[in-house]
């Protein structure tokens, strides 16, 4: 079981969970995903903690492949009145920031979230402190360079052994500077090619040996439309088919699109592993 301190609420949970992605940005790479008004961002958020997500997690810059850096004001100035919505109209949700600048993320903790999702994995050492000065739990992901250079990083001499080297000198760190309560994503897609993140997804258990939450993002992904030569838009059900396999394999957070199916996979998972 796992409990997190929130801004002082708690979140408890003994088998695995979901986080509802919340894309108000333009050009993420799921087209279905992105969300450009009040009223659909509303709308979009109920439906998923009514199909199931613990957790919104809400992004303002797309971190897609050779996505480009937007200014840091209109980063601002579409997560914040984003995350002020949800929590004034759904006060007991639990919304977790998606960025990688300490300004930003500031901002989003006084507006209502009570998580960081960082992609750069502290790229920034003042998301560090930011986590552990407001109590938040800081998602930690694994990635080499930035979103315009990630891809042409992905050379390891042991892919699985760096991830896993990489988190034990980040959950020591981390821990050292007084970060409570840490959650590791390994990172699919990100500076790892199609091979690479089937290797990690088979192997994903290895990280279980850190004693950490761990959160699988493989929701809709080009692993598994260019596997099948398909679409983003086409991907659901090969979304579902690698979630099962995050679950099999450790993974206690599933990030999605697409909440209601998820959901359905985990309570179908759950069944199958307490028979």
């Amino acid at each position: 079981m796992y409990t997190f301190n929130c801004k002082g609420r708690l979140l408890t949970w003994d088998q695995p969970i979901l986080m509802g992605i919340v894309n108000v940005t333009p050009d993420s790479f799921y087209s279905g995903s992105r969300i450009q008004t009040p009223d659909v961002l509303l709308a979009a958020a109920e439906k998923m903690l009514r199909d199931g997500a613990k957790i919104l997690d809400v992004g303002g810059m797309s971190s897609r492949p050779a996505a480009l850096e937007i200014p840091v004001e209109e980063e601002l100035n579409r997560v914040v009145p984003a995350i002020e919505a949800i929590a004034g109209n759904f006060p007991k949700a639990f919304i977790s920031v998606d960025s990688y600048r300490p300004a930003v993320v500031e901002k989003a903790i006084h507006a209502g979230a009570c998580m960081i999702n960082d992609v750069s994995g502290g790229k920034e050492p003042a998301m560090i402190d930011l986590a552990a000065q407001h109590k938040v739990p800081y998602i930690c992901m694994h990635m080499r360079g930035t979103p315009q250079t990630m891809q042409k990083l992905n050379h390891y001499d042991d892919l699985v052994r760096d991830v896993l080297d990489y988190f034990i000198r980040r959950k020591s760190e981390y821990l050292r500077r007084g970060l409570k309560d840490l959650v590791i994503d390994p990172g699919f897609g990100f500076a790892k090619n199609h091979a690479q993140n089937f290797q990690l997804l088979k192997r994903l258990s290895v990280l279980s040996m850190l004693n950490l939450p761990v959160m699988a993002g493989l929701s809709r992904k080009s692993s598994i439309y260019r596997t099948l030569g398909t679409s983003p838009d086409e991907a659901l059900n090969g979304t579902t088919v690698l979630n099962t396999l995050a679950l099999q394999n450790g993974a206690s957070i599933l990030r999605v699109h697409d909440v209601k199916e998820a959901d359905e996979a985990i309570r179908l998972w759950t069944s199958y592993a307490k028979a």
